[in-house]
């Protein structure tokens, strides 16, 4: 080949290469503008067209009350945001035209902030081009993002309009604090249960969440569902939120009054063992009650003297005793085992000797420690496994995270057969309450055995599961042991815890309208190895009981934790029982009054004598029929005095002729406030006995008035 043409070839390799080099300098020209200035653009493009998996939040179950009233659910909550930077320059001129629309429709949403000063915000987010710009400064509920959504511009694809709302469900329980730390709640800002029965029954109620990927359709990117999420069953408790709420009243009123530091408060159904109210009340830092934790199942302290009913029962159980049997219970202080056992009222000079129901009725501590030390201490491990057989000790699993059950120990003995657990002195105080660790649910439990004739029920706090409206699962009530003790000691218990209350230190939980059984506690709280000496005093006094006696329906504890001395479990424990047991038995008669007629009931009221126009009024406001001897248009518009004779057809309303000024009327059969009006009309002076009808008066029908006459009326 010439050198000519050697030429050629290199000329043109040249230019060739230098095509090259030019193109490969703009691509890698335009590569570099990719990615520094074009960056944010190609990125978020790529993140809208990309093929991701992403979850789909599923809705967490619900808590209801044993009637169906809501006390936890999740609801929707939302931060809403607008991107200004998307859309570009259509969209923002979109946005200016419709700016005042916009303003205007969020005033309307929120009635608190005004158009202008939505305008104001928003418009220094505009100017900023800002791409996660709070609308407002809250989050809303799914109506407030279901009505922005509606909104100019609001209402178009997020990514040209711009309009962001985070989903923020959260946990919310309509009746607040109320059963707070029985109910449970959510770590903040996880969708994760923290106590409570959102903890224990986290996997029903927390459901699983389904999946999606975004997918590119028609030059839109549209999500598309792979797995659908699962919602959360929900779950339906015992818990009635009325007594829930009466009962926490009661116990943080009597905190008050006597500065204490905490508050428990059980209320149980009898035959079922269902859990009606759990309350627990704690002084904060700030001097103010609420529930900070749940002592009534995880407090493992010494009971005190509410122990001593059991005591008593396996005394009687394993016939040692009998009601007859009697303790010198001296001056209240006996020496026992080197050292002194004290009756609270030791410093009056004791109660001398007593019987075992008088032991009961007064709490002596000598009387049961006596009993139990003399008839064991050579045995201890047969008191203990009778403790045992009351089902005291018994694990209660109850579902709640935090729940400690009993510790109640058993004698034990080394290979050389000597106590290593076991002291001389440990029989007697055990007896009356201390050396052991009962948590209140145990203690109440243990008491409405007594109340259902010996049967024990494990408490029940959650009853069904239930999903779409339909129950999938069922919590039956479960008993934990058919009998705690022979019937006929059985028998005596309930007996004489009746007593308590009407003839010993319980009366103060009693009630003047139903019998009311149980027994007082007061014990000193132990410092751990400080003992119970080390600065102030702190005393747990209690009661617990059930009621009504001759046919019990609920059961209940009132635990109180206070410092320093004047300690009384009947004086302070005592009326909040009553005042909880009270209210129940009020509602539940109201509750009841609806149903209480049926066509067996008796379908004409008792009717006093007295004001008998007063009585055909309300005979005719409720269609029950009368006849009376008089008509309306017969007499005046003042009362008209009579009797009242009740027939199977109807009510008799006769009127009466009545005494004159200085003569005493005859008041028999009729209500307090007529009775008093007519005697007192006629110029005597009244006193009264009992409640109900007037079934005597001290001055007879006729007599003549003297001066400083008294009439003294019985009524029952």
């Amino acid at each position: 080949m010439s050198k000519s043409n050697n030429q050629k070839f290199l000329s043109r390799y040249v230019f060739i290469g230098v095509i090259f080099a030019v193109f490969a300098l703009i691509i890698i020209g335009k590569a570099l503008y990719t990615m520094t200035a074009k960056r944010d653009y190609w990125e978020k493009v790529a993140n809208n067209k990309a093929i991701k998996n992403k979850p789909i939040k599923q809705r967490r179950g619900n808590i209801f009350s044993d009637n169906g009233l809501l006390l936890a659910s999740t609801l929707p909550e939302y931060s809403v945001y607008m991107d200004f930077a998307t859309g570009g320059e259509k969209k923002d001129s979109i946005l200016g035209e419709k700016m005042d629309s916009i303003c205007m429709g969020l005033h309307d949403i929120f009635p608190d902030i005004s158009a202008e000063e939505f305008k104001e915000h928003l418009q220094k987010g505009r100017a900023a081009k800002s791409k996660h710009y709070p609308i407002i400064r809250r989050r809303v509920t799914y109506r407030q993002y279901s009505e922005m959504k509606k909104l100019p511009v609001f209402n178009m694809s997020k990514y040209f309009g711009g309009f962001i709302g985070e989903d923020n469900s959260a946990r919310s329980n309509p009746y607040g604090g109320l059963a707070c730390k029985t109910i449970g709640d959510m770590y903040k800002g996880k969708d994760s249960a923290r106590l409570g029965l959102e903890l224990t029954f986290d996997s029903i109620l927390a459901g699983t969440p389904g999946r999606q990927h975004n997918e590119k359709v028609l030059n839109e990117i549209l999500p598309v569902v792979d797995v659908e999420p699962m919602d959360g069953d929900d779950i339906v408790t015992t818990l009635d939120i009325k007594i829930q709420d009466l009962a926490e009243k009661a116990v943080v009123e009597k905190l008050k009054e006597i500065d204490g530091n905490i508050g428990v408060a059980i209320v149980m159904e009898v035959a079922t063992g269902d859990i009606k109210a759990m309350v627990n009340m704690e002084k904060n830092s700030k001097g103010e009650y609420q529930e900070l934790q749940n002592h009534a199942v995880s407090d493992l302290l010494e009971p005190g003297s509410v122990f001593k009913t059991a005591s008593i029962m396996v005394a009687l159980d394993d016939g040692v005793v009998d009601t007859t049997y009697k303790v010198n219970t001296g001056n209240g202080v006996m020496k026992m085992h080197g050292q002194d056992m004290r009756d609270h009222n030791w410093r009056k000079g004791g109660y001398g000797t007593i019987a075992v129901p008088k032991i009961l009725q007064v709490s002596s501590n000598i009387g049961v420690s006596y009993i139990i030390d003399h008839f064991y201490k050579d045995d201890p491990d047969r008191f203990v496994q009778g403790i045992y057989r009351t089902g005291l000790a018994e694990d209660l699993q109850v579902p709640l995270p935090n729940y400690q059950k009993p510790r109640i120990r058993h004698p034990e003995k080394n290979s050389h057969g000597q106590y290593t657990n076991w002291y001389k002195t440990t029989l007697p105080w055990m007896s009356i309450g201390y050396e052991t660790m009962v948590p209140p649910i145990s203690t109440v439990t243990f008491y409405n055995a007594i109340a259902n004739n010996g049967k024990m029920m494990r408490p029940r706090l959650v009853k069904q599961v239930v999903r779409n409206g339909q129950v999938i699962k069922e919590y039956p009530p479960v008993v934990l042991r058919e009998q705690i003790c022979k019937p006929s000691t059985l028998e005596i218990m309930q007996i004489l815890l009746r007593e308590v209350v009407r003839d010993g230190l319980g009366k103060k939980a009693g009630s003047n309208t139903f019998p009311v059984s149980g027994k007082t506690g007061t014990a000193q709280i132990a410092k751990g190895k400080k003992g119970y000496h080390s600065g102030t005093m702190n005393y747990l006094v209690s009661f617990a009981g059930y009621f009504p006696s001759d046919q019990p329906k609920y059961s209940c504890i009132v635990c109180i934790q206070k410092p320093g001395p004047s300690a009384s479990g009947g004086g302070m424990a005592g009326p909040v029982f009553k005042k909880i047991a009270e209210g129940i038995m009020a509602r539940d008669l109201r509750l009841s009054a609806a149903d209480a007629h049926d066509n067996k009931s008796a379908a004409i009221p008792d009717v006093k004598n007295g004001d008998v126009k007063a009585a055909r009024a309300v005979l005719d406001k409720y269609g029950i029929a009368s006849w009376s001897n008089w008509q309306k248009e017969d007499i005046s518009n003042g009362m008209v005095w009579g009797t009242a004779t009740i027939t199977p057809q109807n009510v008799r309303l006769n009127k009466s002729e009545q005494s004159s000024y200085g003569v005493i009327p005859d008041v028999n059969g009729m209500g307090a406030r007529d009775a008093v009006y007519l005697l007192e009309s006629s110029g005597a002076k009244v006193r009264l006995e009992g409640r109900g009808k007037v079934f005597a008066q001290s001055l007879p029908a006729g007599h003549r008035i003297a001066r400083g006459d008294t009439c003294t009326i019985r009524l029952r």
